[in-house]
């Protein structure tokens, strides 16, 4: 650990795999501690982040105490987040027990006293009400209450170097009364072809656990150059098997263009084909950002320039996870890790201004 960095001691809830604290570490801040109660997730955790303590158990039974052995100077997480996608139709009250997390973000802040906070959550959480009061308003005031300065913000995360257009709510708090204000955008976008136009060739369903990449360093967009920096070859290059179908329909699919460009003769199995959402079977386009990287196997992501789904390293380079960065756990569970997490180039540009006001 660097010297400069020992006062800048963070803390990860709801980590997951360590979007944030990836990021979070690339400004300078030293993770000390993450919560994460998926064990597939804290697994990643623990492989990448080898100095922090992982609690591998349920939030809402941890007590704070063994969290306060020196001074923090940063609590960041995305509650689980679900419960206020705008995709989610059913459980958009705080009868879902996942929309209430928020309380135990709130309750490590207030324990432990950091200078900073970042909450991160889906966009959908602005739309979100309980009652007649806005959840996003009604979580800023309980941070206020608690003696923090607070401003938020929906941040695109294609304005930040990453090869994806999502976007996601920042709540950023400080107990020093700085009016926080976000980075600035910066001035150039990532395509898809920059970010993973040097990664392996695949074929659907295959399974390649170190690759080559196809070209040389020197060779690669500064994108790659920047994944590529601490790796000597591709790790995690692999292909969920769709069956021959999938493929055959994957053909008829131009960059851009989605399940609408399916014949009908091969979309029998669909009752109502008019009823897909537009982001099922998109191919992406070479020339800009990717859409949003979710669960992209479910949602049949296809590679703007073969007939497959995306790889798991392909996934990760757009969410601008760098290649020595391992996922732990089955695939099914590494693609949700991935889809779940905040890109860590976004959340590095926020951190970086958070440390600019020291």
């Amino acid at each position: 650990m660097k010297e400069a960095n020992k006062k800048n001691i963070g803390i990860d809830l709801f980590a997951g795999a360590g979007g944030l604290s990836l990021g979070a570490e690339m400004a300078g801040i030293s993770m000390r501690y993450a919560v994460e109660s998926d064990t597939h997730a804290a697994a990643s955790y623990r492989k990448n982040f080898k100095e922090a303590t992982v609690f591998c158990e349920d939030i809402r039974k941890l007590s704070t105490d063994g969290l306060k052995s020196e001074p923090v100077f940063i609590i960041m997480g995305g509650p689980p987040c679900q419960g206020f996608s705008l995709s989610n139709t059913k459980t958009r009250d705080m009868s879902n027990p996942n929309n209430r997390m928020f309380e135990e973000f709130v309750r490590f802040v207030h324990d432990i006293d950091p200078t900073w906070f970042v909450f991160e959550n889906v966009y959908g959480l602005t739309k979100f009400k309980n009652g007649d009061e806005n959840i996003q308003n009604h979580i800023e005031k309980r941070f206020r209450a608690i003696g923090y300065e607070v401003n938020s913000k929906i941040l695109y995360a294609s304005d930040y170097g990453v090869p994806q257009r999502r976007n996601r709510l920042f709540i950023v708090g400080n107990k020093n009364g700085i009016k926080f204000e976000f980075p600035d955008k910066f001035d150039y976008l990532v395509s898809v072809d920059e970010a993973i136009g040097d990664l392996p060739v695949l074929c659907n369903g295959e399974t390649l656990m170190e690759g080559k990449y196809t070209i040389s360093f020197e060779q690669a967009t500064p994108y790659a150059q920047l994944m590529r920096k601490k790796s000597k070859a591709p790790t995690q290059n692999i292909v969920s098997r769709n069956r021959d179908y999938v493929i055959e329909r994957y053909k008829y699919i131009g960059e851009g263009e989605n399940w609408s460009s399916i014949p009908d003769h091969l979309m029998g199995n669909y009752a109502d084909k008019k009823r897909c959402h537009s982001g099922i079977y998109k191919r992406l386009i070479g020339s800009k950002p990717s859409v949003v990287i979710s669960n992209y196997r479910k949602s049949m992501l296809i590679h703007p320039h073969q007939d497959r789904g995306l790889s798991v390293r392909e996934a990760a380079r757009l969410q601008s996870f760098p290649d020595h960065f391992i996922f732990e756990g089955p695939v099914s569970y590494v693609q949700q890790q991935i889809g779940n997490a905040v890109p860590p180039l976004l959340a590095k540009a926020v951190m970086e201004k958070i440390l600019s006001y020291k």
